[in-house]
């Protein structure tokens, strides 16, 4: 069983940075595929972004590629969402996800453990 803590949400403006961090316990971290999602108040969830364990690829949704880095410290058992150049439509909770298998890393069932999420919100 995978514990995951997500951090670093915050109220900022347009244009502003934010780094989130999601910490795993409970299980061999780099054993496992990560991911952020978000959903927006009356919306899906949606994919964000996701790393493969040893992070050498790395997967966009086309609305935050060039802002957007996520990366992680397997020695740390820790994963981060670097967000650059923030817009009012990224508002959200952010949810950080683990999954074992590499299939399917852009969908919400790719994934069997989730955090409880953190709010940003981007004020314009």
């Amino acid at each position: 069983q995978v514990q995951l803590v997500e951090s670093g949400g915050g109220l900022v403006q347009a244009g502003d940075s934010l780094r989130l961090s999601c910490t795993a316990s409970g299980g061999t971290f780099s054993r496992y595929h990560m991911a952020w999602f978000r959903q927006a108040p009356g919306k899906e969830r949606e994919f964000v972004s996701a790393i493969i364990w040893d992070g050498r690829d790395t997967y966009y949704t086309d609305s935050v590629k060039g802002r957007f880095t996520i990366s992680r410290d397997n020695a740390k058992n820790i994963i981060y969402l670097l967000m650059n150049s923030l817009k009012p439509e990224d508002t959200a909770v952010y949810y950080c996800a683990a999954a074992s298998s590499k299939i399917g890393l852009t969908t919400r069932r790719a994934f069997e453990y989730w955090g409880q999420g953190t709010q940003v919100t981007v004020s314009s």
